[in-house]
């Protein structure tokens, strides 16, 4: 086989989601291509016509073209540049042209139809085994998002629960590692940790305090050629994580010229964005080379600008009043013993200068009520800046060196929740009043109107870093190699918060502290009795002088290996073999630091600590029947064979093999089928982090709040967890013609890495299942249990020690990790396409769904199984989107509608389905003085759609795993190329 160059594009605007056709081609679209080389025109044609080309540099060695220019589709253009050059082209995959003589025969083509880049090592690899979707350049455009991380969020295979600023920030998010707010991708719901990251076929380095997921958001969308999704476990070719599949973004290999983008976006309320970027390009007869750079800004949104998350009443909308007794004014409490939480005695109630002075100042049996999420942002605002740059140098016909860069930094800051706690004052205060003559109370408190809310500013940073090249040894054999790095460092701090050790100060409840420079007889002392007016700044700025930071930093270096090539013939054709090695160190270390508790910051620095991993791999693909030997009902036979081990220097070693078969009964028809097993090692955070506690609220089954202690840290003896995949699936695609396709998937995941307690929080004291993990205590009338919590609180590393008094917790939940559960998912992802031409007019029609047959779960080895599907926290039986594109000369417009299922929360109060409809229209004018612009306006939510209503314990009437709260958003956006 000839080595093959590629030139850089994408298929047509009207694919989406891997279901392009060579209908999609079909979009008429402007050339400006001079005349000359036929080389450089090709260069042209790929970079305007967003299309990859593959060929043998001799093939058009010599070879002139007269230029084209004008209004054509793909498919004509490329015919009128290869016009009496004896060559011929095929599609022979969506998105992808081969070119060849003319006289060569039809047999020839196979090599390059089989060329793909995800889902297998071999370039000659033909249909895959497993299913891939394909987002391509102009389909990532069609969706009218900002970032490739907002379209793969969309995808109905992928759940947003997890991994990505709206369910950190919403408090969905259980496993609470994404403390820089990235984006991952969490296909099928088994955690974004179950799903590789790839950028150009190299790993990325994990992002957030446990490093256990990549982020998506870090990369420059608009240097992003396209996105591959293998939706089924890839251990076997990709070693570990690609449990539930692998989304691989290929960023551009080569560009000829230079395009500017800006685009301004905005929903009711605020999140207004605006993005702008810049690409530049050079190819030249010996290689390539491109630099690309983008900006983005976006603004926060929130929990005020939305009805159903503003105050925490969700009566109005059929729900409960989520409002809590930690208010402002406060409420002097009493620990009930049959609930176990703790209820108003009397209500607070200030008089005209804004304190309570006398008893007659409180409301007996009433409450005041607080949401503790008022003024929160469920959006953050951010700012970022994106670098990609990539160069290819031909040394020789045999040799080729490349290398790529990205870079990302992105800042962020929001209002989260202010402090909201149980605290004694007694008569040492000079402000304390008791509406009962005693000397002291327990005050439920908000400091919402003393301090207003805490105030979280962050940034993160990406770097990646590739070089590697390339060896042609001999007839059709191939050596590939190349040393990768990338890191992710996150730094984020939370200030404007409570030191409880300086509020009891000021309340009086201890005395003045020398080490400080606050005297309370001098200064003023804290009154809790007022309505926020009550307090002087100096009492303020000392009480909430608190803060916490975090800096985390995660690697991963590699060194690869790849041979490839043809091992011997059969009659079916060559059998095609591939054979790996690589050495991979991954490495992570964090730094915290707490001042909440004490009187000077509390530095904690987690040891770095890394892994080694070595491993070897191998894939062949072995045509049993082709087309030297296919008879009726069967046109072909595919058997592909794969095997990986990895050594651990901390686990072991595990063995992956997975196993494809293909078959092809008649042209156009393709049906599959794999089996394989993967592999997740523990991340270093889950086995070594230091065990912590910290307090939090779960409720009973009365619904009554309690607080409890919540363990938290790694365990040193956790397993690694392993999964078996199957798939089948069948592929029906005529050239030019409609294609459809399906895949039914089932993974069985066991010995899962989890924190059962975590899986069901809302659920931890009423579940039978999580029994293991909870010890109900008494601390105001045990003493067992008063020495056991006070023995937490007294840990250096506990940052409320004095927030809560010791007799207040209910129970000690234990959440740490632990290898207690298991996943068994299976379902149904389906496909279609179907392009229609009447005239000038072309119609585009596609849909892709995702419906789930079972999502059962075990939280612990004894316990049964579960069904979540359809369960708040876990994926939804459906969710799909349809819809069609019309073009017309230069013009084109979609629409699309998206739909998902209805389900329900933990009492099984039905959420209703949400469906949304996405419009755009696009203009790329002929006006020659205008070449190479396109104007596109895309509204998401057009007729504005509320989430479906969720009665969530937190107060905010909506799920940010299947719904989002923006709205309507509207984009307008300018693509010039030049």
């Amino acid at each position: 086989m000839r080595r093959l160059s590629l030139l850089s594009g994408i298929a047509s605007a009207a694919c989406v989601i891997a279901i392009s056709s060579s209908a999609c081609a079909q979009e008429q679209r402007t050339y400006n291509i001079p005349p000359g080389s036929l080389r450089d025109a090709l260069n042209q044609f790929a970079t305007q016509s967003d299309q990859q080309l593959f060929y043998s540099g001799e093939l058009v060695r010599g070879l002139q073209s007269s230029g084209l220019r004008g209004r054509y589709t793909p498919s004509q253009a490329l015919d009128a540049l290869l016009a009496g050059s004896n060559l011929a082209w095929s599609e022979t995959r969506p998105g992808v042209i081969f070119l060849r003589s003319s006289n060569t025969i039809v047999e020839a083509e196979t090599t390059v139809d089989e060329i793909v880049v995800t889902g297998t090592l071999l370039t000659a690899a033909g249909q895959l085994t497993s299913p891939v979707q394909t987002l391509n350049r102009d389909a990532l455009d069609a969706r009218g998002l900002g970032s490739v991380a907002e379209v793969l969020a969309t995808l109905p295979q992928n759940y947003a629960g997890s991994a990505n600023p709206a369910a950190s920030l919403t408090l969905t998010d259980r496993a609470g590692s994404n403390s820089a707010l990235a984006t991952g991708v969490n296909l099928r719901g088994l955690g974004p940790d179950a799903t590789l990251v790839l950028v150009n076929g190299r790993r990325l380095a994990g992002t957030g305090f446990r490093g256990e997921f990549a982020d998506v958001s870090a990369l420059p969308s608009a240097a992003v050629e396209r996105v591959d999704i293998l939706l089924d476990g890839a251990s076997a070719l990709y070693g570990a994580d690609a449990v539930a599949g692998v989304v691989n973004v290929i960023m551009r290999r080569s560009f000829d010229g230079q395009e500017t983008r800006a685009r301004i976006s905005a929903a009711q309320g605020g999140a207004e964005t605006f993005l702008v970027s810049h690409l530049v390009g050079r190819d030249w007869s010996s290689g390539t080379g491109l630099l690309s750079y983008e900006y983005q800004t976006a603004n926060a949104l929130n929990s005020a600008d939305r009805p159903y998350t503003a105050d925490g009443d969700l009566r109005p909308f059929g729900g409960t009043d989520r409002r809590a007794v930690f208010a402002s004014p406060g409420n002097i409490v009493a620990l009930d013993r049959p609930s176990g939480a703790y209820v108003s005695q009397f209500a607070i109630r200030p008089n005209a200068s804004g304190t309570a002075q006398s008893p007659s100042d409180f409301a007996a049996g009433e409450r005041s009520l607080s949401n503790q999420l008022q003024g929160v942002d469920l959006i953050p605002e951010t700012e970022r800046h994106s670098v990609y740059g990539r160069v290819r140098q031909d040394l020789s016909d045999r040799v080729e060196l490349s290398a790529d860069l990205r870079f990302s930094r992105r800042e962020y800051g929001l209002d989260t929740g202010t402090t909201a706690t149980i605290f004694q004052v007694t008569r040492a205060n000079p402000f304390f009043v008791s509406p009962t003559g005693a000397s002291a109370h327990l005050l439920g408190y908000s400091f919402i109107n003393d301090l207003g809310v805490t105030r979280r500013e962050g940034s993160s940073r990406s770097l990646g870093l590739t070089a590697g090249g390339s060896i042609a040894l001999g007839p059709d054999w191939s050596l590939e190699g190349y040393l990768a790095f990338a890191e992710e460092r996150g730094r984020t701090r939370t200030g404007n918060r409570v030191n409880s050790l300086f509020l009891n100060e000021a309340l009086g409840n201890t005395a003045d502290n020398p080490a400080t420079t606050y005297s309370a007889v001098r200064d003023g002392y804290f009154n809790p009795f007022g309505d926020g007016r009550a307090n002087t700044q100096n009492v303020l700025d000392f009480i909430g002088s608190g803060y916490s930071s975090a800096d985390d930093r995660s690697r991963a270096e590699s060194v690869n290996l790849l041979l490839e090539g043809p091992a011997f013939s059969l009659p079916g054709g060559d059998v095609q073999i591939a054979l790996g090695a690589q050495v991979r160190r991954e490495s992570l270390g964090s730094r915290l630091e707490t001042f909440a508790s004490s009187l000077a910051p509390v530095e904690t620095v987690v040891p770095k600590r890394d892994r080694t991993i070595a491993a070897v791999f191998a894939e062949a693909r072995v045509p049993l029947v082709g087309p030297a030997n296919a008879r009726p009902g069967l046109q072909s036979l595919d058997l592909s064979v794969a095997a990986r081990v990895e050594e651990y220097d901390d686990f072991g070693t595990t063995s992956n093999p997975k196993l494809g078969i293909i078959w092809s009964p008649a042209s156009d028809w393709f049906v599959r089928g794999s089996f394989g097993t993967s592999f997740r090692a523990a991340a270093l955070p889950q086995l070594f982090d230091l065990s912590a506690a910290a307090p939090t609220f779960v409720p009973k089954a009365n619904g009554a709040s309690v607080l409890v202690l919540y363990r938290y840290g790694g365990n040193p003896d956790l397993k690694p967890e392993t999964a078996e995949t199957w798939t089948a699936g069948f592929e029906y695609a005529p050239r030019g013609g409609p294609r459809f396709s399906g895949s039914y998937f089932n993974t069985q995941f066991s010995d899962r890495i989890a924190q059962p307690v975590n899986e069901n929080l809302t659920g931890a004291l009423v579940d039978p299942a999580l029994a293991p993990f909870v010890d109900l205590v008494d601390p105001g009338n045990n003493a067992q249990d008063l020495a056991l919590i006070q023995s937490y609180l007294n840990d250096p590393t506990f940052g409320f020690r004095d927030l809560f008094p010791a007799t207040s917790y209910g129970a000690i939940l234990d959440a740490r990790w632990v290898n207690a559960a298991s996943v068994f998912v299976q379902g149904i992802d389906l496909s279609v396409a179907y392009p229609l031409t009447f005239g000038r007019h072309a119609v585009f029609f596609d849909a892709n769904a995702s419906y789930l047959l079972d999502f059962k779960t075990r939280f612990t080895p004894t316990a049964s199984d579960r069904q979540r599907l359809g369960l708040i926290g876990n994926p939804t039986r459906l969710r799909s989107r349809a819809g069609a594109t019309w073009s017309y000369g230069d013009a084109r417009a979609s629409l699309h509608w998206n739909h998902v299922g209805a389900y329900d929360d933990n009492v099984g109060r039905e959420i209703k389905p949400w469906n949304t409809v996405d419009m755009q229209v696009a203009w790329s004018p002929q006006n020659p003085a205008l070449d190479g612009v396109q104007v596109s306006l895309s509204v998401q939510n057009l007729f504005d759609a509320d989430p479906p209503f969720y009665d969530a314990p937190i107060g905010l009437g909506f799920d940010a795993a299947q719904a989002n709260l923006l709205g309507r958003i509207v984009a307008l956006q300018l693509t010039r190329r030049w």
